[in-house]
């Protein structure tokens, strides 16, 4: 499980350098911070009408804002943002010319606590966004250093002229006289920003934004090095829009009442001249009220069409009654039941009296006969009463036709008034309708040209500023408690940045995981940093102990210390196994390689203690030797002696190869602190490659992390006495 956090092991090394870092990178903010300027930012809002909710609803208000449209909260932001109401604003605030006191390492921008009064008179276009070097010398003398170089010896209180520019240059008094302790006499710059630059300035440091995208309520924040410019601007701002909210509604509607007055008299006339257009056409057509008229008209008609009936029903009887009476003549007194047709007073009389006379004839024909006189008398008369009654009924049939044909030419002619009643009709309805379109429109424009009347006379607007911007006390940037803690999170990641290139860098095999990860050859031994001696007889005593439980130490069995650097630990494990063996009273050969080997052979033999022996082989002398012949006296050699123990030269020399593969256990020395960790991965090819027996690992140094700073000191050491024996010599 350890092993997963190995590569947290070198920034436990280097805790001092991290520790060192994060100390320097909080001082190195602490001194930029008290060298950058401060920013302060104030903030105002301002409420928008809102024409549908609130005092704004009511009818005598939305008359006074006629004019003014609701919009989106966003065009209104971008309004404010526009060079327009941005140069309204700046003409409220002296912004126009940037005042610094000049320090050393620091520069500190003035406004209204600058104790010099320096108003621009005129500005020659040419000194725009150019810096003037002032320098007060006492309350009197001050000289005046133009952008070209030229310098000026001015009085306070002069006003002073530079090309075209000229400037007017006194004492605050009012503040030296609040502030006696405050130093006037300095060096201070003054620059005076073109009108673009100056807008360009401003929109830099501007930020409106909606509090809420429902919500008619704009935040205009504004940053300056001065906090003082920081809280004029936004209210300055505010009360621009909203003077150019109210003067855009005057221009508007007086714009509009001009308008409407032209308008109102071109309707006017137009009004007029349909109302003639109406009376003549009365007039010609002798129209009163065509509605009416035709009513009374119809009424007529009808009840002339009534009379109409009458008289056809009663005229159709009457010609009935005269064909009947036609067909009857011969019998007229069987027909006398019909003559109830007739309902008049004569007729009534004329039937009873014939009705007497039938009566009376009846009587006398029971006593006479037909032919007598008496009955031819009434016979007579009954006669002369049926032919009177004939005469009258086509009398009154004449008569009742001349009635109904005199009313049918009257209804002819009461009809006749209708057939030029849809043209007049069509004729008024278009005159009256232009009529009422100008009435219309003459009525809509005096309606409107009041209510512009209104909104011109009432310079009110429902915009208004709730929360005034106020002067901040404390800057918004530089953060200071962010940019210290950010500076040591940075010093502390660079410094870990640092140790693990460094780290990468060095590649070292470091432990035992990154020598497992990178090879299938196994460890035959892990040495920790021993110190002292006790330490070391007791490891490699028990390390000797495993070798001979996995017998890996063969009797006359020839073991080869080989490495890529006798510094990597090659000595010291060779030599403590040597003593270690040799306290078990062992018999033992060392073998060792050098160029000078006394005698005329390559190789020379020798006894150094009581068990233990040395041979000595010569590199110079084994180039002219075969691989076997060397391999050869070593077999030789060894026979005698329970182990042999080979200190073989680097990989990549001539012979070292050669004494690899006779050896019956191979021990690659490798360190954690020098042993570079592509090492490792060509041991393995070469293991591979040349079948090289029984090849194991030693390391050393296993799990030894020293101080970085006691590493320092070492490498410093080593410098110095190498130096120092360089000049010995």
């Amino acid at each position: 499980m350890g092993n997963q956090f190995n590569f947290i092991k070198p920034l436990f090394r280097g805790w001092i350098i991290i520790v060192g870092a994060m100390v320097l990178a909080y001082l190195l903010a602490s001194k930029y911070l008290s060298y950058v300027t401060p920013m302060y930012e104030s903030t105002a809002k301002l409420s928008l009408a809102d024409l549908h909710q609130g005092v704004p609803n009511s009818n005598l208000f939305k008359d006074l804002d006629v004019f003014a449209n609701t919009q989106k909260i966003q065009a209104e932001i971008e309004l404010i943002k526009s060079h327009t109401i941005i140069k309204k604003a700046l003409d409220k605030v002296p912004f126009q010319s940037i005042l610094v006191r000049q320090g050393s390492l620091k520069n500190t921008e003035l406004f209204h606590d600058a104790p010099l009064f320096i108003k621009s008179v005129t500005i020659d276009p040419l000194h725009y966004d150019r810096t003037f070097l002032i320098h007060v010398m006492d309350t009197i003398n001050y000289t005046i250093t133009d952008p070209a170089g030229f310098l000026h010896k001015c009085k306070m209180g002069d006003t002073i002229t530079i090309g075209d520019t000229r400037l007017f240059v006194a004492l605050n008094k009012k503040l030296v006289t609040e502030k006696p302790n405050l130093n006037i006499f300095d060096k201070y710059t003054i620059t005076f920003r073109s009108p673009e630059k100056l807008i360009s300035e401003i929109l830099t440091n501007l930020d409106v934004s909606s509090v809420d995208k429902d919500v008619p309520i704009i935040r205009i924040s504004y940053k300056s090095a001065h906090p003082e410019k920081a809280s004029l601007f936004p209210n300055a701002l505010a009360e621009a829009y909203i003077e150019d909210y109210i003067e855009t509604k005057f221009g508007a509607a007086n714009v509009t009442v001009d308008f409407l007055n032209k308008r109102i008299a071109e309707i006017s006339g137009k009004l007029s001249g349909s109302e003639a257009d109406i009376l003549n056409y009365r007039e010609k057509e002798d129209i009163t009220n065509i509605r009416q008229e035709t009513e009374t008209d119809l009424r007529k008609i009808s009840q002339l069409k009534i009379q109409q009936t009458n008289l056809k029903m009663s005229l159709d009887a009457i010609k009935e009654l005269d064909v009947y009476m036609q067909k009857g003549k011969d019998n007229f007194l069987d027909l006398a039941p019909n003559f109830e047709a007739f309902t008049d007073l004569l007729s009534t009389e004329m039937i009873k009296k014939i009705k007497q006379l039938q009566s009376e004839k009846k009587d006398l024909l029971l006593e006479y006969t037909p032919k007598d006189e008496r009955v031819i008398t009434i016979d007579h008369k009954i006669d002369d009463i049926s032919s009177y009654l004939r005469e009258s009924i086509t009398n009154t049939k004449k008569n009742l036709e001349s009635k109904y044909n005199n009313l049918v030419f009257d209804i002819d002619e009461a009809e006749k008034v209708f057939i030029t009643v849809p043209e007049k009709e069509r004729i008024m309805t278009i005159l009256n309708r232009e009529f009422e379109i100008y009435q219309q429109s003459y009525n809509f424009l005096n309606q409107k040209k009041i209510e512009a009347e209104i909104a011109k006379a009432a310079k009110v607007a429902f915009h208004r500023i709730i929360t005034p911007a106020s002067i901040s006390k404390m800057p918004v940037s530089p953060n200071r408690t962010i940019i210290k803690g950010v500076a040591v999170i940075l010093g502390m990641l660079g410094a870990m940045m640092l140790i693990f290139i460094v780290h990468s860098m060095k590649a070292r095999v470091n432990d035992i995981s990154s020598v497992e990860s990178s090879s299938m050859i196994p460890i035959i031994a892990a040495v920790p940093k021993l110190k002292k001696p006790s330490e070391k007889a007791s490891f490699f005593l028990t390390t000797l102990t495993q070798w001979q439980v996995k017998e890996l130490l063969q009797p006359n069995g020839i073991i080869c210390f080989t490495s890529f650097n006798k510094k990597h630990a090659t000595k010291f494990i060779s030599d403590e196994v040597i003593q270690t063996l040799k306290k078990q009273g062992r018999k033992l050969l060392n073998v060792e390689i050098e160029e000078n080997v006394e005698g005329d052979d390559f190789w020379s033999i020798k006894n150094i203690e009581p068990n233990s022996s040395m041979l000595t082989l010569c590199s110079t002398k084994m180039v002219y030797k075969t691989t076997e012949e060397i391999q050869q006296v070593l077999e030789d050699q060894c026979q005698y002696f329970d182990q042999t123990m080979v200190i073989n030269s680097n990989f990549g020399e001539a012979f070292t190869l050669a004494l690899m593969a006779i050896a019956d256990l191979n021990v690659v020395c490798i360190d954690t602190r020098l042993t570079p960790a592509k090492k490792v991965f060509e041991v393995d090819i070469i293991q591979q490659e040349f079948k090289l027996p029984n090849v194991h690992f030693a390391i050393n140094r296993v799990g030894y992390n020293p101080s970085f700073i006691l590493e320092i000191v070492r490498t410093i050491k080593n410098t110095f006495f190498a130096i120092k024996n360089k000049i010995i010599r």
